[in-house]
């Protein structure tokens, strides 16, 4: 078995990346968030509103039109594109790929998302492979068609117990040993970077395995996980490695929720964790000439 990583502040120190005093925009990354459905508009919103608190330059954000309104009024930041259907269908993951004014860093795709055909993610994975754009799947998109895509890319998939079942067709363990063996060989298997969620957090590529510890019992809330995705998105877009930016994110979102905890204790809400992101993250800013 590999060598367990704990991340930890020290770690976060050298892995967080560095800004250069001189750049411009576009120079920080771009992403794309996919997702939302006319039931969950918060979702996307969340993920977008961290990957931008992670640093990056712009934000696409593509829902269904039937709550694109709900999306643009959160905050001005969101450059919201509008989807035709309210499900992800073949046609709307076709229009997206068109839609893009340029081609993003990273993406994020899944959260909150409705799925009309799991060809839908299928093709709109590929699209944006063949545009260079390094991928996140998330909640909905975690489903086993989309493996043949993403294996041997990198991709970061980000699931839940449940999920993880969902994706892989097994169980991710009972036992924290379980958990770090079954998410090691999943890993190897199809060449992608696993966070599986928990009580403790196991993040592997295949060959390194990383642990994270923090964070507290109020992070249960829906949209933690969605915030998560976000910072991970943005950090993939400042070209970091899929395994370090999952395992520096994980512990970001765990400090930012510590925070939170102090200020709200039980009574969180993933918008109290997005307003203790740059609290938790400017300690680790780095600019450079």
């Amino acid at each position: 078995m590999a060598v367990i990583i704990t991340i930890t502040g020290s770690l976060a120190r050298r892995l967080a990346p560095a800004r250069h005093a001189s750049s411009k925009k576009g120079d920080n990354g771009t992403v794309l968030v996919a997702g939302g459905s006319r039931f969950y508009h918060g979702a996307p919103v969340l993920t977008s509103m961290a990957a931008l608190r992670s640093g990056t330059d712009l934000v696409y954000t593509a829902v269904p039109r039937s709550i694109i309104t709900a999306v643009r009024s959160f905050s001005p930041a969101i450059i919201a594109l509008p989807l035709p259907d309210d499900k992800l269908t073949v046609g709307s993951a076709n229009r997206l790929a068109a839609m893009l004014p340029k081609r993003a860093d990273a993406a994020a795709i899944g959260m909150g998302m409705s799925i009309a055909d799991p060809d839908a993610i299928a093709v709109l994975v590929k699209k944006l492979k063949e545009a260079g754009t390094r991928l996140l799947l998330d909640a909905s998109a975690l489903i086993p068609e989309i493996l043949p895509e993403i294996s041997g890319t990198g991709a970061v998939v980000t699931p839940h117990a449940g999920e993880y079942k969902r994706l892989f067709q097994r169980e991710a363990g009972k036992t924290e040993k379980e958990r770090i063996s079954n998410v090691q060989s999943v890993a190897k298997e199809y060449g992608i970077t696993v966070l599986l969620k928990g009580a403790v957090d196991v993040i592997s590529d295949g060959r390194r395995v990383g642990v994270n510890k923090t964070h507290n019992s109020a992070m249960t809330v829906g949209g933690t996980g969605d915030v998560l995705s976000g910072l991970i998105a943005g950090l993939m877009a400042k070209k970091m490695e899929s395994f370090e930016a999952a395992l520096l994110a994980v512990y970001y979102n765990g400090l930012a929720g510590n925070l939170a905890f102090k200020r709200v204790g039980l009574h969180m809400a993933a918008t109290d964790l997005l307003e203790s992101l740059p609290a938790a993250m400017k300690p680790f800013d780095k600019i450079v000439k």
